[in-house]
């Protein structure tokens, strides 16, 4: 029988470029490689596609982009083409698409597999691009009644209220982020007004399309549900983030400074279940399929919040969605075997 041919994608142009290498290292590490014929296909920071045949170890030390394993390629209807001059396409069944934040998340990487009639693990263009923009993520869960934060948008090129006209709609303290961006790229726990002014700066700055939030902090901690599955659905374990500083920022997530995960999360077994419906709820909500990570809040009175919502979480060994399904009973390499199933299962194009 026949190998499935899968694509793997890794690098890109976004601020989270770093992490990609990380988690595709792990990704490839851990992957059934018997399962499965396998193409990498890296980008560089400049959004230059390689076909890559060199060794994970060079992917992970970031030194993967050289002439003797790279050969540029283009995308080419049910595959992918070596620039060589050979003609020869190598064809494709599915690709995985190890992106993280711009063109990655944002669901564009996603609208080029559907052009090229290529399958892909995840969500699809809308859903992708819907849960990538958190303003519209906030639109449509409010409208599904989903307990979001309190919020204001701002935009870089229209008149925006002051940060008196905020306050009187938000009570301090408030979280300052940009709308498309991930990895805590940009976001800011603001308790005062010089602090807003440079939060804003900053949070445009990572935000490609000129939009941020601002939002009420939510007195309690954060939580997490792995979700995976097309039509059946599935909840992973929930896990809980502990925090020293203001937020879990980049350096709590990539390098738990000021921070500890645990898994499964410390609470009581009716929020735990309360949790994973939420994460359920929102999944469906924002039309999702494959996989996502639902970030949210549980507040001093035990209610459940929902933060953010991740279409293609860290796939490092240690990372949170794989270790949430891994204490739900998938180990790593079986739970990207069943990623991959489920996006050979959907027709291309539709959730």
């Amino acid at each position: 029988m026949s190998k499935l041919r899968l694509g793997v994608v890794f690098g890109g142009q976004s601020s989270e470029y770093s992490v990609s290498l990380h988690s595709v290292t792990s990704f490839l590490r851990q992957i059934h490689a018997d399962n499965y014929e396998m193409t990498l296909i890296g980008i560089n920071k400049n959004g230059h596609f390689y076909l890559y045949n060199g060794d994970v170890d060079s992917i992970e030390h970031d030194t993967w982009e050289n002439e003797e394993t790279c050969v540029s390629c283009a995308w080419v209807n049910g595959g992918i083409m070596p620039l060589d001059g050979s003609n020869k396409v190598i064809e494709l069944d599915c690709v995985f698409p190890v992106l993280h934040g711009k063109n990655g998340e944002d669901g564009l990487i996603q609208g080029l597999l559907e052009l090229m009639n290529i399958h892909y693990v995840g969500c699809d263009v809308m859903s992708s691009a819907m849960s990538m923009d958190k303003e519209i993520m906030h639109i449509l869960c409010k409208e599904a009644k989903i307990p979001c934060a309190d919020y204001i948008c701002l935009y870089a090129n229209r008149e925006n209220p002051t940060f008196e006209q905020i306050q009187e709609e938000i009570e301090l303290p408030w979280i300052v982020k940009p709308c498309n961006a991930g990895s805590s790229y940009g976001v800011h726990f603001v308790n005062n007004k010089e602090e807003f002014e440079s939060a804003c700066k900053d949070a445009f700055f990572y935000d490609g399309r000129g939009k941020i939030l601002v939002e009420k902090v939510i007195k309690g901690f954060e939580i997490g549900c792995a979700v995976m599955g097309n039509e059946e659905i599935f909840t992973g374990s929930i896990d809980e983030i502990e925090i020293t500083g203001g937020f879990f920022d980049f350096e709590g997530k990539y390098e738990m400074k000021g921070a500890a995960i645990y898994c499964p999360a410390r609470i009581d077994e009716k929020t735990f279940k309360e949790a994973q419906e939420l994460a359920r709820k929102t999944y469906i909500a924002m039309n999702c399929c494959g996989m996502a990570r639902v970030d949210m809040f549980v507040t001093e009175d035990k209610e459940v919040i929902l933060n953010e919502l991740n279409t293609i979480p860290g796939l490092t060994a240690t990372s949170r969605y794989p270790s949430m399904m891994k204490e739900a009973g998938i180990e790593f390499a079986d739970l990207i075997d069943k990623l991959i199933e489920l996006a050979m299962q959907r027709t291309i194009g539709a959730c």
